[in-house]
């Protein structure tokens, strides 16, 4: 990406459209390197897209295709924000346009939001107010509980969770958390306890849910887990709509499981007029406000303004989310192997134990230039699986690894005599070392041919479903019959031993998707001691 010189003589033009906080544009606008041009509605968007540098939006602009073609010397678009649903991320690749968010600045803001519906609905605040609106005084039905002296269970512990956290002991709650990539040493910073999902239901009296959308988080609260929270306890939602299943959520409201409930996120936005939703008792609604303060606004239209000046006037893409790793043709080349490293990130990511501290990549190959850019794939793999896809890339994915104190090392061995591109990547968690290797054959057909001590030969593609069994007649049969009865097909089945009547290993190509509820029951099987699934794509 060159990223140099700015389209309008010596000066970078930078389009703002949608309301994005002027205050918090100062880096730029103070900046004579920058003509910053705020635009009101469609029609003066697109007459100042020809000569625009950069495009800075919120959520109202859609960044389309269409929209970049009226674009031409645009070479970076900045979301004053952190969601980039609606930028075309591949339509600006294909174009050399760099796309930023902001990821940090509305941290304080949806922490404190998160309080403000916790207080709402433990103490009923929003039902006594439509009660003594109508012209009622009574207080009978409203009686609430303190927070004082109850636990509070985080679901993901990240920026917003820990700040959460924080604010959730000045209250002198106890706080426990879930994070399967929270490290002790963090959970000590944080002050908080880490346990297991099923353990954080059964004490906590307050759930607060923290995680990115994903494949494995959507519907991760339907109603047979909202079950098994305890009676009488409250659940808040901040995060991601759809990480909660929102008709099991009416129910288990509506039979007085739980004792109510706070959304701020939904899986359709604006909420439909005829979702069940709005019908349910002690259910306090809120429309998506968890970045809508002046300081949140604010602050992410000077972090998006930060980093659109240092990626037009510097060449900074640390930020960058679509940053092509190496151009031309040799990036093509190198593609099957970088996309061999990615996946083995994803895959050392699902199976790796506890807090993950460091990753060490080691390539045989001809390939002098890979072992820097195939780290950062790896990273990009196995964090994705941790923060979300979205939220990862080749630029931003050593920068990522580094905030959360995971250390990265790479390095190139001399060519094999067995394979000629050999990828292994361990992953030093602290429930010990998880190893995963990887070939290319000929020259575009991956394998993974590692997993632990375990050799196997599976294409890593779709859903791979990587399980440990007593190694007795029978298994590969419960396990086939299983998944046929649960409709899912079988693409690949390999299974592999160290010694007969051990334990043994087995990797499984899926067509289709794994959801938690068919690793459940796979779990439930008599000879099997762990199941691990990962969605390679």
């Amino acid at each position: 990406m060159n990223l140099e010189k700015g389209g309008s003589g010596s000066r970078f033009t930078v389009v703002v459209a949608d309301r994005v906080s002027e205050s918090g544009l100062r880096p730029l606008l103070d900046d004579p390197r920058f003509e910053v041009v705020s635009v009101a509605d469609e029609v003066a968007l697109e007459a100042a897209l020809p000569t625009a540098d950069a495009l800075i939006v919120r959520s109202a602009t859609e960044v389309s295709r269409e929209l970049l073609a009226m674009a031409p010397m645009i070479r970076v678009i900045g979301r004053a924000g952190v969601g980039v649903d609606n930028i075309d991320q591949e339509a600006a690749t294909e174009k050399g346009a760099a796309v930023l968010n902001a990821p940090a600045g509305n941290t304080v803001s949806a922490a404190e939001l998160t309080m403000a519906l916790i207080m709402s609905t433990v103490r009923k605040v929003v039902a006594a107010d439509r009660s003594v609106r109508t012209g009622e005084w009574k207080r009978a039905g409203f009686g609430g509980v303190e927070l004082r002296g109850r636990t509070l269970g985080l679901v993901g512990a990240g920026r917003i969770g820990g700040e959460v956290a924080r604010r959730a002991r000045a209250f002198g709650m106890r706080v426990v958390a879930h994070d399967p990539y929270l490290t002790e040493e963090r959970a000590r910073d944080l002050e908080v306890e880490r346990i297991e999902l099923d353990e954080l239901m059964r004490r906590a009296d307050v759930v607060s849910l923290h995680v990115p959308l994903t494949d494995q988080t959507k519907t991760m609260f339907g109603e047979e887990r909202l079950r098994r929270l305890k009676k009488g306890a409250f659940l808040v939602n901040v995060a991601r709509g759809g990480v909660v299943d929102e008709l099991a959520l009416a129910k288990v409201l509506g039979d007085g499981h739980l004792a109510g409930a706070a959304l701020d996120v939904f899986e359709d936005e604006p909420l439909a007029k005829e979702s069940v939703l709005r019908g349910a008792p002690n259910l306090v609604l809120t429309p998506h406000l968890g970045a809508a303060t002046t300081e949140a606004q604010e602050l992410v239209a000077e972090e998006i303004a930060e980093a659109v000046r240092g990626a037009l006037a510097e060449g900074d893409l640390s930020r960058a989310l679509n940053a092509p790793a190496i151009g031309g043709e040799t990036f093509k080349k190198l593609l099957p192997l970088l996309e061999l490293g990615q996946k083995l990130g994803r895959l050392a990511s699902a199976l790796a134990q506890g807090g993950i501290k460091g990753i060490e990549v080691r390539y045989a190959g001809e390939a002098t230039e890979l072992p820097r850019p195939l780290a950062s794939y790896v990273l990009m793999g196995l964090l994705g699986v941790i923060l979300g896809d979205d939220q990862v890339n080749f630029v931003n994915a050593p920068h990522l690894a580094a905030t959360r104190r995971i250390s990265v090392s790479s390095q190139q061995r001399a060519r094999r005599t067995d394979y000629t591109e050999f990828i292994e990547v361990k992953v030093f968690g602290e429930g010990g070392e998880t190893r995963v290797a990887g070939v290319i054959l000929g020259e575009q057909y991956p394998r993974v041919v590692r997993v632990g001590d375990y050799h196997v030969d599976v294409v890593p593609q779709g859903s791979l479903l990587v399980f440990k069994n007593r190694d007795v007649p029978g298994v590969i049969g419960k396990v086939g019959t299983l998944l046929g009865d649960l409709g899912l097909n079988i693409a690949e089945y390999h299974q592999a031993r160290l010694a007969v009547g051990g334990d043994a290993l087995a990797a499984v190509a899926m067509d289709g998707v794994v959801t938690p509820t068919v690793l459940a029951k796979l779990r439930e099987l008599p000879d099997i001691t762990d199941a691990r699934v990962v969605q390679l794509g």
